[in-house]
């Protein structure tokens, strides 16, 4: 119960997104980081990735999701447009929950993870992409936000490890997710 409360908590409207000034790897590294969906997002692949129980296929959850922001970022500082990104980016949130809750990640299922988690690293990175400072070099503000997206993938390793065997606590914790992308869904 106390997760889904937290999740209620932070499904508010997300702050890390287009119209807030930023400049350089400091601000890169931060922009991840001031938004709940993205937080949410990034922990839940890595939740996503350790219920893969495969030390050969445990990096490639969140080396999808990088590789796609990496180009949603380009893609966004070139001033692309991406209609739907902020729908997209709440909708991850709520596919991620339903992962983890139902575990169906069990290293069979990445053919089709992959490319689900690749698109939203688009909408992600776009996001930040999209509030790069034309003030600082791009390749500061994308390590930053990369260095960051990976730091909380690695916590949501290591939560994923904890609770992959507990059907409790990981299908809470998808459940609480999943309704956090809901009320984010709602909001964008």
């Amino acid at each position: 119960m106390g997760a889904l409360g937290g999740a209620l908590l932070v499904a508010a409207p997300a702050s890390a997104h287009v119209g807030h000034g930023t400049d350089g790897f400091t601000n890169g590294f931060l922009h991840p980081l001031t938004g709940p969906d993205h937080l949410l997002a990034m922990a839940a692949v890595g939740v996503v990735a350790a219920t893969w129980r495969s030390d050969r296929t445990l990096w490639l959850a969140p080396a999808s999701f990088l590789l796609g922001m990496v180009a949603g970022g380009v893609a966004g500082m070139a001033g692309v447009p991406f209609p739907g990104a902020e729908l997209l980016i709440a909708a991850s949130v709520l596919l991620l929950g339903i992962a983890i809750a139902a575990a169906v990640t069990d290293g069979k299922a990445s053919a089709f993870v992959l490319p689900i988690l690749a698109a939203a690293g688009v909408a992600h990175g776009h996001a930040h992409g999209a509030e790069a400072p034309t003030s600082a070099h791009p390749a500061l503000y994308i390590g930053g936000f990369l260095l960051a997206t990976a730091g909380v993938h690695l916590a949501g390793v290591g939560v994923g490890t904890v609770i992959r065997d507990r059907q409790v606590a990981r299908v809470g914790l998808g459940v609480a997710t999943a309704t956090a992308g809901v009320l984010l869904l709602t909001a964008a």
